[in-house]
């Protein structure tokens, strides 16, 4: 095996690391409209490093090279789900569709089926509450049984294409699924982190903020509220103006309430933008009483 083609392939997935790191943390801190794009913007992105794996094919010796073109499959698809993996498959499948030969067929249904197996174990982890290891051996060992099925069903060419390849391919998966796995998923746990850590500040100040700004509305709300109490004390019943005095009470014991609300505010929701209105904080969603 030429260690060359090696540490090549190896700074195509580290390249293809780092740009995924920017890449949700970019998307994250973009709009609503702009977040629903991650699945594309992420199997795009795999998508790439996928083609750039199958043309920097790695030499095995008597002219026998292979490529890593089933990691970031199996990692998009481990990582973002269905979706962006379905994307990166797709990819890669036209790439392959492209390169011609009478392998091409089988080439694109192990794409395709790389992508089903880490969707399939990528539920499985899910209903496990989190990916252990069994899940990343269990992908490693899918992924190897899918490729070498790509090449038996070539028939006695496939088998004689695949036996002395078998073990490349297998150190091949071990290595770029494995530590591939442990990688993009700290990048994941990370990036979870931090945005946890970030909101739960941007909780903190808003709640003060809400905290101080409705002790400021309180004080003189009583005092409103005391004072409409006397008033209406002095008015005939039925009288128009205490039915204006009953609607101004009214309207004051709902600033009562959702100065309540500010007091206990335990999540940010928003309302939605309206026009030339931006979006803003809801008082009664974000507050518990």
């Amino acid at each position: 095996m030429d260690y060359h083609h090696v540490i090549e392939a190896a700074g195509i997935v580290s390249l293809g690391l780092v740009f995924y790191s920017y890449l949700i943390r970019a998307l994250d801190g973009a709009p609503a409209a702009w977040r629903r794009w991650r699945p594309v913007a992420t199997g795009v992105a795999f998508g790439a490093v996928a083609i750039a794996l199958m043309i920097a094919r790695i030499y095995v010796g008597h002219d026998r090279f292979i490529d890593a073109r089933a990691v970031p499959i199996a990692l998009v698809t481990l990582i973002e789900g269905t979706e962006a993996g379905a994307v990166t498959a797709a990819i890669a499948a036209l790439y392959r569709i492209w390169q011609g030969g009478s392998g091409a067929p089988a080439g694109v249904l192990g794409i395709v089926a790389t992508a089903a197996a880490a969707a399939a174990v990528r539920r499985w982890a899910r209903r496990d509450g989190g990916q252990t290891r069994r899940h990343i051996v269990s992908l490693i060992v899918a992924v190897w049984a899918i490729t070498a099925g790509s090449f038996l069903v070539l028939g006695a060419r496939g088998f004689t294409m695949f036996e002395p390849l078998w073990l490349d391919f297998l150190a091949l998966s071990v290595i770029g699924i494995g530590a591939g796995a442990r990688l993009y998923g700290d990048v994941v746990k990370s990036h979870a982190t931090e945005a946890a850590r970030r909101d739960a500040a941007q909780l903190r100040a808003v709640a003060s903020l809400a905290r101080a700004a409705a002790h400021e509305i309180n004080n003189p709300l009583t005092a409103v509220l005391g004072g409409l109490a006397l008033a209406n004390r002095s008015l005939p019943p039925g009288s128009e103006e205490a039915k204006w005095m009953a609607s101004a009470k009214e309207g004051a014991e709902q600033i009562r309430d959702i100065v309540k609300h500010m007091n206990h505010i335990t999540q940010l929701a928003e309302v939605p933008s309206a026009g030339p209105l931006p979006p803003m904080l809801d008082i009664r969603k974000s507050g518990r009483r």
